[in-house]
């Protein structure tokens, strides 16, 4: 049947899939507009399964938060090319969206919304047949606190949410890319000593105290090295006892009572793509 050019961009405006492959739909679904939407989603599918396999290790770190609540996600694809693309975009920010709203447990459940009256899952689909790559969240994470801000790093391959309490109302969005800077090239393990396991920290004096034994220290001063590595290994891994990477004659719990002593870090979260 003929199909005019009029009928092909107007499918073509409301699915973003290319001109021929609409004309082929609408052809297929005998110009029946519903029926051609869902042929296109088919075969978003159909690439879906036949790229299965593929390694979808690039994509973009995706984070938002509207105050008190961030989301943080990693939306992955095949290439970087496509990790740029507008469409793998716009959908890694209807899903950011779609959390904020509705702050689902995980990721089924976030793909199992629906925004503007698609659902997620769909989306991702229809997303897949227009760009022909795989694509699928490889981390999804929230966080709570008083004031909850984002960053991401030029590039779209790190980020960070770190929670805040104590504010006093004033604003800290500075304050707060400071530390979230500090996240990101830092890499601590938790916020302070307290968030540490207690298997990491017992791995870390059984390192220390065979080191020391290789060194030939004596088995009564083990104890005390290895407690004196451990203190060490607090310093460079959790956040406060970190030196300020803006100015290292201070920690960052310095850091943070000059500017606001009532001021508490109660959290973060740092995705890197490929780090799950």
């Amino acid at each position: 049947m003929n199909i005019s050019a009029q009928e092909v961009n107007k499918l073509r405006q409301q699915t973003g899939a290319g001109m021929m492959d609409c004309k082929k739909a609408l052809i297929e679904a005998e110009g029946n507009f519903d029926q051609a939407i869902e042929l296109l989603r088919k075969k978003g599918q159909k690439v879906s399964a036949s790229r299965a396999d593929r390694v979808a290790s690039e994509g973009a770190i995706l984070a938002t938060t509207n105050g008190s609540k961030g989301v943080i996600l990693e939306l992955n694809c095949e290439t970087d090319f496509v990790a740029k693309n507008s469409d793998f975009l716009g959908y890694g920010e209807a899903l950011l969206q779609a959390a904020t709203a509705h702050n689902p447990a995980n990721t089924e459940e976030l793909l199992g919304l629906a925004h503007n009256g698609l659902k997620l899952s769909d989306m991702m689909l229809d997303t897949v047949g227009k760009i022909g790559e795989k694509i699928e969240i490889g981390t999804y994470q929230t966080l709570e606190s008083e004031k909850v801000i984002t960053y991401i790093h030029p590039g779209a391959r790190l980020g960070v949410m770190v929670g805040f309490s104590g504010t006093d109302g004033v604003a800290i969005d500075a304050i707060g890319k400071d530390i979230a800077m500090q996240i990101a090239a830092m890499s601590p393990l938790a916020v302070d000593q307290d968030g540490i396991d207690a298997t990491i920290v017992q791995k870390e004096i059984e390192i220390g105290k065979e080191q020391a034994r290789q060194e030939g220290k004596p088995e009564a001063m083990l104890e005390k090295i290895a407690m004196g590595k451990l203190n060490k290994f607090y310093k460079e891994n959790t956040l406060l006892n970190q030196d300020f990477v803006k100015d290292a004659s201070k920690t960052v719990a310095q850091f943070l009572k000059e500017t606001n002593p009532n001021l508490k870090i109660t959290g973060f979260r740092r995705v890197q793509l490929g780090s799950r």
